[in-house]
């Protein structure tokens, strides 16, 4: 990525507040990456995915309202041009088969994030680009 290439804008949806704020933070630190907002519930993911228009959003699977799962498909469904990366405690088999269902790009386990989130985020973007 260029340096005059416009930023991957990041929707960040967790139910847990202090790792979701982590996340921008880390974010935050990075060129060519811009954290656009946070969504506690996969209901108000949808709606700041509307609203703020990012080019990738970090989805947990589990989060109460609307889980991770049903909301990558209702945004796969109303926002196709947004690639969405689950972020999952999770590293089961049938979750991650849910969630390329559902029309996720990838997927990460958050026990690796330090190692690989980063250009995961990156992968995402260039996939749904290239679609």
């Amino acid at each position: 990525m260029g340096s005059d290439a416009r930023p991957v804008r990041v929707l960040v949806a967790d139910d847990h507040r202090l790792f979701a704020e982590a996340l921008a933070v880390i974010l935050a630190g990075e060129a060519g990456v811009e954290c656009v907002g946070v969504a506690a519930d996969g209901r108000e993911a949808i709606r700041k995915a509307k609203e703020l228009e990012p080019d990738v959003v970090l989805m947990d699977i589990s989060m109460p309202v609307l889980d991770g799962i049903e909301a990558t498909r209702r945004l796969h469904r109303r926002q196709p041009g947004i690639a969405v990366l689950v972020l999952t405690g999770s590293s089961a088999e049938q979750d991650i088969a849910q969630a390329r269902a559902a029309g996720a790009v990838g997927y990460i386990t958050k026990d690796s994030i330090a190692a690989t989130l980063v250009d995961a985020i990156r992968e995402a973007a260039e996939r749904q680009d290239s679609r």
